[in-house]
Formats: C-alpha cells, structure tokens, sequence
C-alpha cells in the first residue's frame, strides 16, 4: 500500500519535532526528555498505522482507534506549534523590543516559567494518550509496514496532463447528433427545454459543450448562454450569470427587479441558446419564475438542461428527456487506452490489455472513472499492480451513484504522502466554480501542509507544483492559465471525494449548525443569503460548543450579507478557537478589529477584504508573528496603519488599501520576507520606498489606482518577477528605465496611458519574459519589436487595444508560446483570422489560438 493519511500526518508531526525551530525552542525551555519519548512513541505508532487504515473497514473498533490517534496527532502538532510560536515571540521581542504599553504580569504565559509549566504538562498529557493508544494496537495483530512495503508504491514518473477537448471525447457523436437534431427542429410558442439526464460523471456537461461549441448550432443562434445552476436555485445568481455570459459585466450590485428588467432587455426578440447546467432543485415555483423571464427572446430559442434527477428534467422539459448511457464497452477501451497508454507505444503488452478490458468492463461505462483510472495506470508497467485495480473490493460496490467514491479512491490511495494531507481541502471550497491555484496554495501554507524540504523552491512554487500533479492525476480539470496562474474546476464526483476521505476533520457547516464533531479542524461555511441569516444573532450555535476550541480553519464559501461577520462574531471566533490558522473575516461589518486577535498565535492567514466599515486595526496584530497572509483589499475606510508592522516577520502575503498618506510609518518596507505585496488606492506610494527598503524577497507587486506614482521601486526589489500595474496614471518612466527588474517573468498591464513608455524599459532587460498580458490600453500602438527576443515566452494576452495593427514578423520564432488570445483589438484582430488574415501565418504554430472570444485552434499542450 502507498503511505496512508495517519502516516503523512505522523511524519509532519516528526517532521516538526527534527526541525531546527523546534529543537531550539526544546532546549530554550528544557523539555528535551519529554520530546523524546513522543518521538519514539509516534515512530512506534507510525510503522502500522498504513495497515491499520487498509483493514479498518474490517472492525469497527479499529476505525475507533485511527480516529483516536489522528485526534491526538493533531492535538500534538497544535502543542509543538505553540512551543515553536513562543520561541519567534522571544526573538521578535529580543531584536525589536516589546511593544509600547503592553503589560506583562508575573502569571500571564509571557513569564518564561509559567510557560514552561504549561508546554510541560501539554506534552506529558499528549505522551500519556499516545502510550495508552500505542498499548492498545497491540490487540489488532497489525503488520509493521515500510513506506516501500506493496505494490501501490508512487513513483515520481510524470503522469499526462488532462484537458478536454473534441479529440479526448469518445462515443458520444450519437448523443451529440440527437441533442442537435431537436435544436435544429421549428420550435412552438412555448420555450423548449432539453433535458440531458444521467448520474454523475457519465459526461452531460462533455455532451452539453459538444453540442454548444458545434459549428451548426453556432450559425443557428445569434447569443449562446453558458450557466453553471446553483445548487439552491438561487435565481439572483442564475440570472447574473446569464447576464454576465452575455455581455461580460458583473452586476451584483444590482437588486433582483433590476437584474430582471437587464436579463429581458438582454435576451429581447433575439433568437439564443442557453444551458443550464448541473441542475438539482426541484422548486417548480422558482424555475416558473426563471421560465417566464426567459419568454421574451425569439420562439426559436432553445435551453439545454443537464441534471442528475429525472424528476427535475420532468419538470423542466418540454422534449422528452435524453437520458445519457454508459459508454460501450468498445468506446470505454478506447478512451481507456488514451489515458492508460502513451501513443507512441504502437502494441501494449497483450497482458496488460487483458487486465485492461477487465478493468473497463467494471467501470460501467463511465468516463470521468475511465480517464481517471486510465491516468493512474499510465506510468505503472508491473501486471502484478494492474491486477491489484483490477481485483480491489472497491469495485464490487459499484452499482449505483454513490457507490463511486470507493473506486475514485483508488487515485487518492495512490497520492504520494504529501498530498494526502493536501486533497481533502478542495471540499472546503466552493462546488462547481473555477478555483484559482494561489488560493489553494495559501490555503495549503497557512495550514502546515505544503513540505519546505525542497530545495530552491519556494513554498509559493511547491504548491504550484502540487496542483499540477493533481491535474496530471486527473483530480481536477478545465486547467487554463490566467497570467501565469492555473485555474481549474473540481468535478463533483472528485469534490465527493475529498470530502469523503476528510470527513472527520473537514466539515462544511451553516450558520445555524448547532454542533460539530470533537475531530474537526477545519470548516467551510456554505451558506450566506438572506434567507439563512434572518434568525442569526451574530454568532453560530457551534462557535459556543467546546467542540470549536480545536478549530485550524474557518473559512467562508461565498460572499456574506452584511452584518453576518460583526465584531461580536470576530471576537468570539478569537476567544473561542485559540489554535486558528485560518481566519476569514472577509465582507465583515466592523470598524475595529478585536484587540484580542493576538491571543491567535498560531494564526498564518488573516482576510480581511472588503470590509468597507473598517477604519483601525489594533496594535496589537503586530504580535501575529506566525502570520503569513494578511489581506486588507477593498478597506476603503481604514486610516492609519499600526506602527512597527515590521514585526510581522513571517509576512509573505499582503493587500492593501489605505487612506494613510504615508505609508512609510507603519514599517511595512522592513517586512524582509515578503513574497507578494498588492497596493489598491495608496496615495504617494513612492514614499513608502524612499530611505531604507528591505523588500528584497519580494517576488510579485500589483499596484492599483495609486495616484501620484511618480517612481517604482524597482532598484531595490531584486527579486521582482511579477508586475502588476493597474490604472495608475501619473508614473514618472524615465525614472526607472535604469532600474527595472532583470528578472521579470510575468508583466500585465491594464488601462496604463504610458505603456509604450513604460515597455521600453525592458528593452534592454533578460529575455526571460513568460507571460506578456495588455488590457484596455487604447494608447498601446505597437508590439515591441524586442518581444519575440523572450524566447521563453508562453502566453499572450491581448484585451481591448483598438489601436494595434500588426504582429511583429519574428513571433513565428516564440517556439516556446503556447497560447495567444486577442480581444476586440481592432486592425490587429483582422490580421490574425485564421487563412484570410495577413498575420496568420505568424501566429498559425500557436497551439491555442482565442480570436474575439472564439476559439480558433486549441490543442492540449
């Protein structure tokens, strides 16, 4: 068996134990003899915990046990956590001094004697649980297991990329020729609907794009809608979506009425195309309303429904419903064979195409279980492994919808150890939305789960690294870069499972959850109308529990009404869960955040964006010294920053928007270790950089609408690999041509007036550029000539400039680009049609070609 859960979480724990930090913070307060014997204990434990877990569902007593044990491993890192945060505090203290009129008594944990007392009797009662569970494995006859011990070993060989496109779908041209028949049929005074029914992961969305992006139904409708339902059938959102889709603007500042008039206004006598996918609710109530908003467009409109529920396509349909089927057993080998098999490879071993048809014929026919299974056989070339798939139990229960979690687990088994740990956390993130690999990433930091025992990587870079190996697995999909950040989509049966195998420390929760479960250390809190909080009295049942004191993460799925995160609900997240690391506080309705919020010394992320009433922040943040992320975007009434910012030595990550006039106060130019600092509406933003500046770690810097910019920093941001600049109109260029950063990968640009002036500071710079992203720059005349010079240039972005007009002539040299998209860009959008227009054959290598929203070639790089 590959390392199992409990096992990556006893090597974190011991891992932390070996670690510098932690064995300075053991001699500082003299524990060495107690952090010894939790050292051999946990190794004791360690060696069967891998085959404990494979024969849990043998007894239940034993499922008891592990989850005793993972109890007490977290309870044990908690501990070792606050050892190590101690320790940072002194060394704060002993380089900046304490902070101005903080009181330190005799009895507080700040006394060096009372803490030792404390961590001493934490780490004697977390050695005195794991003796007594340690004595107890005893009774399971459990086998002392290595880590290269079974068949399921993984190994570092690079698996393919998933990506969908026509060339990947198999056996659905039947399906796709019947939808587009009913499309093409003469339709009635009535709206027709076409539901597509089958349970998931059989492809209605695979079918449903299929039909949307055919070349026939393209000509046949003049607006073609794309909306993912929500689950509720939230009709703000849906109509939103419609209208977004339509015509690219965001409106949710807009009330239902409007959004109603602007949908009808939208869709009037025009004749569209609309699928609505992935439906659950049956409120016949609701979809009525959306029904009849939906009447006004041409009678030869057309919507397409995908659900899991025949009851909701009954409902909703005015066709027969389609019920998708499993592949044939023909076509199943055939997509099989794609994903299992490199195509070079003319003739698999026959063996392995005998074990292979066993293995498709027990998965039923369903796609997304052949890809996946097909990825994690790629690079496994021992029979002996492809007859451990084919013959797990797992497959014995696969019957109906629910039953194919068991056989998705099969990939998550097979994650190395690292990512084990890592996986569940999808299921804390909003369902059926694209989700942004920074995120994950910072998620993954702020709770000690991304290794740092690479070497030369950054930890920011490890977690880049993570989620491509989940989508080399196929554990997640529709993965595009956005400026050089992944995007990416989780599918639902993948989301059931991260939430499955994190099941007894993540938890998704409401408002009004009443309790949760003694081992949950992380909650995602789903729900956020109007609706939920009309009887919320500002703080959850569960955050009164003691249940709540083990808390690592609270985290908001969706934007919140306002008045859900008050002070009150702060103060009581801060008094109540003492070992947070996550706290998201973000759409808050608070002027000041709680003095209180130094008692979280173990907090890595603070969000706190968006809260427009927030005017202060106490000094007392300055003693987070664990925190890695602090995000004050969108505080547009916050004045004056604390003093001695710089305290914040572990800070990699900070947004920020400010009144204050000078920044340079608050001594955030000293936080040496910062990675990525976002400045929104910071008036004389150069005097944060005048003097001494320490930023020379910092990797990435998005500045936006900061007027009086007469300078950049760049001289001393050595480490600058990403520009962001986003309407700031009074930058002084000839200041910093002789600075700008050598080492720029990334370089967008949005609504800039001097752009041209300012690209001709990287004409002499390394040609090293990978991403190179204009937006809304009508001033933007002209390609740089030294472009193509960046022969590692992978993606070009190219949004709303009118006034280009051509392709510089040596861009057929950019061997490495992967990817161009040109949008609305006047002249240079005519040049580069495909066959016709006079630039096309300099761009035709481009694997992935977007012309004005259309995909005009789009191949899997």
């Amino acid at each position: 068996m590959a390392e199992s859960l409990l096992f990556s979480i006893a090597e974190s724990v011991l891992g932390k134990i070996a670690s510098p930090a932690l064995q300075e913070a053991v001699a500082i307060y003299s524990v060495e003899d107690q952090i010894r014997e939790l050292r051999e204990t946990l190794t004791a434990i360690k060696s069967v915990v891998s085959d404990a877990e494979a024969q849990q569902a043998k007894s239940d007593r034993l499922q008891v046990w592990l989850d005793r044990l993972q109890h007490v491993f977290y309870d044990a890192e908690d501990v070792l956590d606050e050892l190590e945060c101690e320790v940072l505090r002194k060394q704060v203290i002993s380089r900046y001094g304490g902070i101005k009129g903080k009181v330190r008594r005799f009895f507080s944990l700040s006394n060096p004697l009372m803490f030792r007392a404390k961590i001493s009797h934490e780490i004697k009662e977390i050695q005195e649980r794991l003796s007594r569970i340690s004595t107890q494995k005893d009774q399971f006859d459990l086998n002392v297991q290595s880590v290269d011990n079974g068949v399921a070993h993984t190994r570092s060989q690079e698996m393919t990329y998933s990506f969908i496109n026509k060339s990947d779908v198999v056996g659905r041209d039947i399906d796709k020729k019947k939808i587009i028949e009913m499309l093409m049929r003469p339709g009635d005074k009535n709206l027709s609907v076409i539901p597509i029914v089958g349970i998931g992961g059989l492809g209605k969305t695979t079918l449903a794009k299929l039909v949307y992006n055919d070349d026939s139904v393209k000509e046949q409708f003049e607006l073609r809608l794309w909306v993912s339902v929500p689950k509720d059938f939230d009709l703000k959102k849906i109509i939103e979506g419609i209208i977004k889709d339509a015509t690219s603007q965001s409106l949710s500042n807009l009330d239902i009425q409007q959004l109603q008039t602007r949908l009808q206004e939208t869709i009037k006598v025009k004749k569209y195309l609309l699928v609505l996918d992935d439906v659950w609710s049956n409120d016949r109530r609701r979809w009525k309303e959306l029904r009849d908003l939906l009447s006004v467009g041409a009678s030869e409109s057309k919507i397409i429904v995908t659900t899991r529920s025949s009851e909701v396509a009954s409902i909703m349909g005015t066709h027969q419903a389609h019920k998708l089927e499993s592949l044939s057993r023909e076509d199943s080998m055939v997509l099989f064979k794609k994903w299992a098999f490199d195509e070079k490879e003319k003739e698999p071993r026959p063996k392995l195409i005998e074990i292979g048809n066993d293995i498709v014929k027990q998965s039923q026919g369903l796609p997304l279980l052949v890809i996946i299974l097909g990825s994690l056989l790629r690079t496994k070339d021992e029979e002996k492994y492809w007859a451990y798939v084919r013959d797990s139990k797992t497959w014995g229960l696969v019957e109906v919808e629910k039953d194919i979690r068991p056989v998705l687990k099969l990939s998550y088994d097979d994650l190395p150890s690292h990512l084990k740990q890592c996986f569940p956390i999808l299921s804390l993130l909003p369902r059926g939305e694209k989700l942004e690999s920074a995120r994950l990433t910072w998620l993954w930091m702020a709770l000690g789960l991304i290794s740092s025992t690479r070497e030369r990587l950054a930890p920011e870079d490890v977690g880049v690294e993570y989620v491509k190996e989940l989508w080399r697995r196929s554990l997640i999909q529709d993965v595009e870069e956005w400026d050089s950040e992944l995007v990416f989509e989780v599918h639902d049966l993948v989301n059931s499972l991260a939430t499955s195998v994190g099941q007894n420390y993540c938890s998704i929760v409401d408002l009004h959850t009443l309790e949760i479960s003694e081992g949950v250390r992380y909650i995602s809190i789903a729900t956020a109308s109007l609706e939920a909080i009309s009887n919320y009295d500002g703080v959850s049942p569960f955050l009164r529990k003691k249940t709540s004191k083990r808390l690592r993460a609270i985290i908001f799925q969706y934007i919140v009404g306002d008045g859900v995160i008050s002070r009150k609900f702060a103060r009581t997240c801060i008094s109540k869960c003492k070992h947070l690391r996550i706290l998201d506080l973000s759409y808050g309705s608070f002027e000041e955040l709680p003095s209180s919020i130094c008692n979280l010394k173990q907090l890595r992320s603070l969000d706190l964006q968006e809260n427009k009433r927030l005017k202060k922040l106490p000094y007392t943040i300055c003693e987070l010294q664990s925190l890695l992320c602090l995000d004050l975007s969108g505080c547009s009434e916050l004045g004056k920053l604390p003093k001695n910012m710089e305290r914040l030595v572990n800070l990699r990550y900070l947004y920020l928007t400010t009144k204050q006039k000078s920044l340079q106060e608050s001594g955030i130019q000293y936080l040496e270790n910062l990675q990525e600092l976002g400045l929104d509406t910071c008036e004389n933003l150069q005097v944060l950089f005048e003097g001494t500046c320490r930023l020379t770690c910092l990797r990435k810097l998005a500045i936006r609408h900061c007027g009086r910019l007469t300078s950049l920093p760049f001289k001393e941001l050595i480490s600058l690999e990403w520009l962001t600049i986003i309407s700031c109109p009074l930058m002084l260029i000839p200041e910093i041509k002789s600075s700008f950063p050598s080492h720029l990968r990334v370089l967008s640009i949005t609504n800039f007036e001097q752009v041209m002036e300012l690209l001709q500071c990287l004409d002499e710079s390394a040609c090293i550029l990978e991403s190179f992203c204009i937006y809304d720059c009508p001033s933007f005349t002209a390609i740089p000539e030294w472009l193509p010079n960046h022969t590692r240039l992978r993606e070009i972005r190219l949004f709303q400039c009118p006034n280009l007009s051509s392709m510089p002539q040596r861009i057929r040299s950019l061997t490495a680009l992967k990817e161009l998209r040109i949008e609305q860009c006047g002249e240079l959008s005519k040049r580069c049609e495909p066959l016709t227009g006079e630039d096309w054959h300099k761009i035709a290598h481009i694997p992935r070609i977007q012309l004005d929203s259309i995909k005009i070639q789009w191949t899997d790089v």
